[in-house]
Parts: C-alpha cells; structure tokens; sequence
C-alpha cells in the first residue's frame, strides 16, 4: 500500500509533515507492506503556489496512493480523496515518521475539515 503524507521539506520520514494539504511543498510518498515501510520518495507539489480544486487529489491518486495523512485539510478536498477512494487522515503533527506510526495505531483514523476552512466556507 502506498501512503502519501504532507511535507515542509523533503527529508523522507524525517520531514515536519505540513499542516495545510494544498500548500504543502512536498509530499513523502511511502510504500508499506504489513506496517513496515518498504520504500520512501519525497515529491514536490506542483500545485502548491495556485492550484484549482480537485487537482491536487488527482495528483495524489495518480502516484498510486491509497490512503493521504496531513495535518489539515479542506471538506472539499476531502470529498474529492472519498470520491477516488483514497483514506484520508488529518490531525498530523510532527515528523512524517511519526505521523505514519499515529496512523497505524489508528489516531489518525478519520478526516475532518480543518478550522481555516471552515472559517473560509470550503467546510
């Protein structure tokens, strides 16, 4: 199973996993097999100065993944991610390694919209 979570930097599992999706600078790309990571490959977000709705997502699906961590995200991405049946999970903090053994544990379960964009109506 592949799993992409949100990244600062592109320093693998020791990434800052970015807290808004969208404008995330990279995305780790990790593949796992049984809970152990059998591979990892940091990507730029080419959508992260100015992307439309739904691009993102797409571009996630087409690297393979089956689930998306982060640390928020807005309603509309995450029905566009439900809608291509990609698991989302949000709530991430700290280092991409850690956010990866919060989701296993299963503290990462669910999805919801982050405050800024509820705030921004995008809830």
């Amino acid at each position: 199973m592949k799993i992409a979570i949100t990244a600062e930097n592109s320093d693998g599992l020791n990434s800052a996993v970015a807290q808004h999706f969208g404008r995330a600078p990279y995305f780790i790309l990790v593949d796992v097999e049984k809970e152990e990571i059998t591979e990892t490959n940091a990507i730029p977000n080419p959508f992260a100065a100015k992307h439309e709705p739904g691009q993102v997502p797409d571009f996630i699906r087409d690297q393979g993944a089956k689930v998306m961590v982060s640390g928020g995200m807005g309603g509309r991405a995450i029905q566009f991610f439900e809608q291509a049946g990609i698991e989302v999970a949000t709530g991430a903090r700290g280092t991409v390694r850690q956010a990866l053994e919060k989701f296993f544990g299963g503290e990462l379960a669910e999805a919801a919209p982050c405050a800024e964009s509820v705030e921004h109506g995008h809830g």
